[in-house]
């Protein structure tokens, strides 16, 4: 089991990512290959998770496009997952906010944190 750990922490990729979670609305940059070019695309929308530990820790954006709501699982440790950013922290009460699937229009809205 130790070794298994010793592994974990060799191999983990140490990112610069802010803290965010569940409700906050995040821009993520995420590098993409086309051909032989590279090109960074901006994917905003809410965090509708975040899952696992260590390096294995995914989240789930939800964003809507036109009238489709488009969800994308970004790992933390991808080597594509060039930054976040952190446009507003949202409030809700719990950590998997999966309810906002079903909802549309002014129902869909999160509450901003005020500092």
């Amino acid at each position: 089991m130790e070794i298994m750990k010793f592994v974990d922490q060799e191999l983990a990729v140490e990112k610069n990512l802010p803290k965010f979670k569940a409700g906050d609305t995040v821009t993520v940059n995420y590098k993409i290959k086309e051909g032989n070019k590279e090109r960074v695309q901006q994917f905003r929308g809410v965090v509708l998770q975040v899952k696992g530990t260590g390096h294995t820790v995914t989240f789930t954006v939800r964003k809507m496009s036109g009238a489709f709501g488009v969800e994308r699982i970004f790992p933390i440790a991808s080597p594509f997952l060039d930054s976040v950013e952190i446009n507003k922290v949202g409030k809700v009460r719990r950590a998997r906010i999966y309810y906002l699937r079903g909802l549309t229009g002014k129902k869909a809205r999160i509450k901003e944190k005020r500092f």
